[in-house]
């Protein structure tokens, strides 16, 4: 358990890690390419280096130098596996691997944690079931563990449901390329969390795959491509500044978060907008985007498109006056932890009105108190109700290690809020 002490920010400069997300995507991208790439300023978190070390049973070649990765690429087709592949809780890791493992050969099996095993994937798994690939859950119930068999992914044309999580449709565009055929991809439902599609596109654009799209309902991937080896660099997270610029909202501070541009694929970059709205002051400096908090007022947004940035909104909102409605996001309950619960649950313990509802939550500012913060084995929990700490005494985080899953060095760059900012 850590406590945080309140303190004063006047004006704080922070870096963050490089994007998960864009990592995941690189790393395995990488691993289809037709030779040996480096991949610089990779985010090293639990999740990451799960799919590093998958890939590397996957047959590619890993050479981990921790500030770059260097990746021997398989040109499309992965090697046999007769090993169980763990994946813990990194749903990521499940749902863009499950896609890919059928470009390889023999049966694959992923497995997991039991909070993964709560986590649906059935929507990928029909679609691969679609285009011929025997992919299936183990328990019959459209959760991992899943078996995957490889030498099936011929490519065609195939319906995707991405009401739950848009990374199945990542999965898909992922293999498409090294398939024979390609893949003329059909979202019937959503997606959610659209900017994650667009950073995977972004990906297969800069590896020179060729992708034609109508917005976000079709997608066509000719067949045969190949993924080109070259020097990749990770761009920093915009999901972690989020904490950092919260930080600067809730305290009246100002927080610099160098490298993270709105010219980014994150959606999450856009939750500074969404601070603004509140009544922060937003800069776009050369170094990075500011915040500087000011009075709060409540908002009504539509998160759908940043989901993961709903907890640490939610935590920002107990500061502000009027309500904060928050907004189509149903797919956060298949989230590391039911977030909308957690978030709400743990909210209330500090004396905020906060209901969860069936797509969104609504928070009632008011004067928080101290509290111990429940944080399910959620990184982003332990990392939103951290800002609150900063305002609030006796706020104190249980099981903060669990910020590895995402940001292993969060609670050391957390200090450097005091230390540049001055204590008060």
């Amino acid at each position: 358990m850590i406590e945080i002490k309140p303190h004063r920010i006047t004006h704080a400069h922070i870096r963050v890690p490089g994007s998960k997300s864009y990592t995941h995507r690189t790393l395995i991208a990488a691993a289809l390419a037709d030779g040996t790439s480096t991949v610089r300023a990779p985010l090293r978190s639990q999740d990451t280096l799960l799919t590093l070390a998958a890939l590397a049973k996957l047959g590619a070649g890993v050479d981990d130098r921790e500030s770059e990765i260097v990746i021997q690429g398989q040109n499309g087709r992965f090697k046999p596996c007769a090993q169980e592949i763990y994946l813990a809780n990194s749903g990521t890791s499940m749902r863009l691997l499950a896609g890919v493992a059928a470009l390889g050969e023999g049966l694959y099996t992923l497995t997991g944690t039991p909070r993964m095993y709560h986590r649906p994937i059935g929507h990928l798994l029909e679609a691969l079931n679609q285009l011929g690939i025997a992919a299936r859950a183990l328990e019959n119930n459209g959760c991992p563990p899943v078996a995957v068999p490889g030498g099936q992914a011929v490519g065609g044309r195939v319906d995707i449901n991405c009401s739950v999580s848009s990374q199945f449709l990542s999965a898909l565009l992922l293999m498409a390329p090294c398939t024979r055929d390609g893949m003329s991809i059909t979202v019937s439902h959503g997606p959610v969390s659209r900017p994650y599609v667009d950073m995977t596109v972004d990906i297969l654009n800069r590896f020179g795959i060729t992708v034609a799209r109508d917005g976000y309902t079709r997608f066509d991937v000719a067949g045969g491509q190949t993924y080109r080896a070259g020097d990749y660099t990770v761009e920093p997270d915009a999901s972690q500044a989020g904490y950092f610029w919260g930080a600067a909202a809730i305290t009246g501070g100002s927080v610099t978060v160098g490298g993270v541009s709105t010219a980014s694929s994150q959606g999450d970059v856009r939750l500074a907008g969404v601070f603004e709205r509140m009544g922060c002051r937003v800069e776009h400096v050369p170094e990075g985007i500011t915040v500087t908090g000011g009075p709060l007022k409540a908002v009504t947004v539509d998160m759908a498109d940043m989901p993961d940035m709903v907890p640490t909104l939610a935590v920002v909102a107990a500061f502000a006056q009027g309500t904060t409605v928050i907004e189509n996001v149903a797919h956060l309950k298949a989230k590391e932890s039911d977030r909308l619960t957690a978030t709400c649950s743990e909210l209330k313990k500090m004396g905020i009105d906060a209901v969860a509802e069936a797509d969104g939550l609504r928070v009632t500012g008011g004067s928080p108190r101290g509290a111990v913060i429940e944080t399910y084995d959620d990184h982003r929990m332990a990392m939103s109700f951290a800002m609150a700490g900063l305002k609030v005494p006796g706020v104190k985080i249980k099981d903060p290690g669990c910020v590895e899953k995402s940001f292993p060095d969060f609670w050391q760059v957390w200090e450097r809020l005091s230390a540049s900012g001055g204590a008060s």
